[in-house]
């Protein structure tokens, strides 16, 4: 995972991100529902959130649960230019740049969470670890990622897209110490009228951090045709966003 290659691409996404990221507000907007619902108390004093971006789901932890302390952290410095409404000196949320698979977590966090994030990592398993290790006893880790079949039509025409692990498979992967409290996985399917408008949305939302090659104007006419042929609705084109939900509890004796 080229990870300069990734922030550089949602950098450049950051002032389109807002309004393209359907997919990913619905998500945020369930993560939440499902954090009423599986976290201990109403109010978390210190929460963390991995990968803020713009600050969709961001907005949507502050509206809600009002907690004393916000931890924003993005891989990209530059999503900081999009959180000024966050970040006054008074308000409980502070930014903190930085690769959440390298860098030092906070102590004793009653509330890590992620949406839409967890996918760029090298190694879920060893981020799930050290989450287990920055919460304090009860704390909740809430995640949402992607599964296999995440923009499936995108894999099925180039070839490119990054692996994505099944539910049962992330699930797997928490250490003993977080109990699982909720799984679930769901489809998002979105319509295009044509491909150069997925390919517009994929730009807009920086999904496209694992691309390096160029399109030539033959690669983008054989990349419309085969997608019109192989992927039609009666809006357009499809794309398929594979959403994946994990909330767990750290043991109170660990």
């Amino acid at each position: 995972m080229d990870k300069r290659l990734i922030a550089e691409h949602f950098a450049k996404a950051r002032n389109s991100y807002n309004h393209a990221a359907l997919a990913q507000q619905q998500i945020a907007r369930h993560m939440t529902d499902l954090l009423c619902r599986f976290l201990p108390r109403q109010e978390a004093d210190s929460m963390l959130e991995i990968g803020c971006g713009t600050g969709i789901y961001s907005r949507m932890l502050l509206q809600t649960f009002h907690p004393r302390k916000l931890w924003l952290n993005d891989l990209c410095t530059e999503m900081e230019d999009c959180l000024g409404d966050l970040l006054s000196p008074d308000a409980p949320a502070c930014f903190l740049p930085g690769d959440a698979e390298s860098m030092d977590f906070p102590s004793g966090i009653q509330l890590i969470t992620s949406c839409s994030t967890l996918q760029w990592f090298n190694e879920p398993e060893a981020f799930f670890a050290k989450c287990h290790t920055a919460l304090a006893p009860g704390g909740v880790l809430a995640v949402s990622t992607f599964g296999p079949r995440n923009l499936h039509e995108i894999r099925h025409i180039t070839g490119n897209g990054l692996h994505y692990p099944t539910l049962d498979e992330l699930c797997r992967m928490l250490p003993a110490g977080l109990r699982l409290l909720h799984a679930e996985e769901d489809v998002v399917p979105l319509a295009f009228p044509t491909p150069v408008e997925v390919l517009k949305h994929l730009r807009q939302t920086g999904v496209t951090g694992t691309e390096k090659r160029m399109w030539t104007r033959g690669r983008l006419n054989d990349f419309c045709n085969a997608y019109t042929q192989t992927f039609p609705c009666p809006e357009g084109v499809t794309l398929t966003y594979h959403p994946i939900y994990i909330i767990a509890i750290k043991n109170e004796a660990s």
